[in-house]
């Protein structure tokens, strides 16, 4: 027996379907997500929170859920909209089906919706607040729209003290340690360590709340930060640290939330998107080569500014370094006289293409340098 349910949008728009995963109610964010695999990885990521995911891929699931490739403790979606979910995954590496897995976190979701039709609509009104609601939850629309417009946006929402480690952990370098790093994390994915570890460097992570005497206390050689959810013009107490880290001269590199943080710490502000950019086939153009880059991305918001432009900060001049040539949207900066340079894309790239794996080179090569 099929359970039905709906996704309501703040606009009154409703899309019917059959539950899938747990059966309730959930609000969030509903925006789409363009990439074709990696949905294990998605569900867990904590930039995800609060955010009903739309997959624009029309079947999911086929492989199943593993127990390797989370990227986090736990699925961080508020709830997962799919037309065409899998009745029988098929990898010699999953453990279950992807329904058993949504049902057993508690993550509400909708399977059957015209997934290209609610694209595109939100791909014209922007991203807006949304619910799921199935089973006893499901009631007449108005009262399903009034539960949705009583639900906070996502602008001004300050999530990363919600994502964050509740303890300091140290991810071991692969080998020889050559560098030491603290990574502030505000909502940090686990291959990003991962990626680090590799190339000689000890990662330790840190909570949001974290001060600079706590950051100092490490010794790093460089300091990261992590992608994450909500609005960057909330992460006030990040911005002061970042600009103390700055002061100091120590090598930093953001991604994401982290790249916004370190935007906002060289001065410059920050604005909500239309709809963003979630997926792993995004380009990326860096205005000083020109070189492209298809990039894994998941962000809503971005910092304000024009492709190659030049701009003074409390550290000396800086420029924007790279920019999405789908919407000229600022993806990333570089500070000219102090050691830090962020970018808006995930080049843990999990899942993803690996175009942009050498930032990480680039962040090893800054601190053997300072």
């Amino acid at each position: 027996m099929r359970t039905p349910a709906a996704l309501v949008l703040e606009d009154g728009k409703v899309f019917r379907g059959d539950a899938f995963g747990a059966v309730g109610a959930t609000l969030g964010e509903v925006v789409f997500c363009t990439g074709m695999t990696g949905y294990q990885e998605t569900l867990t990521d904590p930039s995800y929170h609060r955010q009903i995911v739309v997959a624009t891929a029309p079947q999911i699931g086929n492989t199943g859920w593993n127990d390797e490739d989370d990227e986090s403790a736990r699925i961080w979606v508020a709830g997962y909209v799919v037309r065409d979910p899998a009745r029988v995954p098929s990898n010699w590496r999953s453990r279950r089906g992807l329904d058993e897995e949504l049902t057993r976190q508690g993550v509400v979701g909708i399977s059957g919706v015209d997934t290209r039709t609610l694209t595109r609509h939100i791909r014209e009104l922007g991203a807006m607040r949304g619910g799921v609601f199935s089973g006893t939850e499901l009631s007449d629309v108005d009262t399903m729209v009034e539960r949705v417009l009583a639900a906070p946006p996502m602008a001004g929402a300050n999530l990363a003290g919600q994502v964050t480690t509740s303890a300091t952990y140290v991810v071991p370098a692969a080998g020889e340690a050559r560098f030491r790093v603290a990574a502030l994390d505000v909502g940090i994915k686990s291959n990003t360590p991962r990626m680090l570890a590799a190339r000689g460097v000890e990662t330790h992570v840190l909570a949001n709340s974290s001060t600079v005497d706590d950051i100092l206390a490490v010794e790093p050689d460089g300091v990261f930060l992590a992608n994450g959810p909500g609005d960057p013009a909330t992460a006030d107490h990040e911005v002061e640290l970042t600009r103390a880290v700055l002061q100091r001269r120590i090598p930093v590199f953001g991604i994401c939330f982290g790249n916004q943080i370190l935007g906002r710490a060289l001065g410059r502000g920050t604005y909500k998107l239309r709809y963003g950019h979630r997926g792993i086939n995004i380009p990326v153009i860096d205005t000083g080569t020109g070189r492209v880059a298809i990039t894994a991305q998941n962000h809503g918001f971005a910092l304000e500014g024009e492709p190659g432009e030049r701009f003074d900060t409390p550290f000396g001049p800086a420029v924007v370094s790279h920019y999405c040539p789908n919407d000229g949207c600022v993806e990333g900066v570089r500070a000219l006289e102090v050691p830090a340079f962020g970018v808006q894309y995930h080049p843990e790239a999990a899942a993803g293409p690996h175009d942009a794996a050498l930032l990480f080179d680039e962040f090893v090569r800054l601190m053997a340098d300072a």
